[in-house]
């Protein structure tokens, strides 16, 4: 029995709608399917792995998988001047997350201080006068339309508020 050489069908076309998981290149597959699940469900349930008290000064910044040089780690950022709270609960968050999966997830915590200087700043009361930048300001006064004034004034005020 002979075998023709080309048997290979490369480009399979399917009708209808295509999961999104085949769209994806095939690169992009294998990180998912390395620890971009594992990563994202940390991700999602950080409050409830850690608590509200230290979710609001850490968060998750990576997960590395283990390999057969490491173990697996995840890499938290925790705010300057709590680190040794999270030293103290390091064992409890890698229980509550190896218990959250069913299994030997994470082996190791390692943590990176940073500041945080976010400032918040309070909303102040907008006037429909001063919205939009000076330069910007007197080309909108030298509208005659008071219609379009006043949405031209609208505009820049949702612009200023992103």
């Amino acid at each position: 029995m002979q075998f023709k050489n080309n048997t290979k069908r490369g480009n399979v076309t399917i009708q209808g709608l295509r999961s999104f998981k085949d769209t994806l290149p095939k690169n992009v597959k294998k990180i998912i399917n390395k620890k971009g699940h594992i990563y994202s469900e940390t991700l999602g349930n950080w409050r409830y792995i850690v608590g509200d008290d230290l979710f609001k000064i850490c968060y998750p910044k990576t997960f590395k998988n283990s390999n057969k040089f490491g173990v697996s780690t995840l890499i938290v950022m925790v705010k300057r001047g709590h680190e040794v709270d999270m030293e103290y609960s390091k064992k409890d968050i890698l229980d509550k997350m190896n218990s959250f999966f069913g299994y030997s997830v994470v082996e190791k915590l390692k943590f990176i201080s940073f500041d945080d200087e976010q400032r918040i700043f309070s909303k102040k009361d907008l006037n429909q006068e001063n919205v939009a930048i000076n330069k910007y300001q007197n080309k909108i006064n030298g509208v005659k339309n008071d219609k379009i004034k006043k949405s031209l004034i609208e505009l820049t005020r949702v612009f200023k508020e992103k």
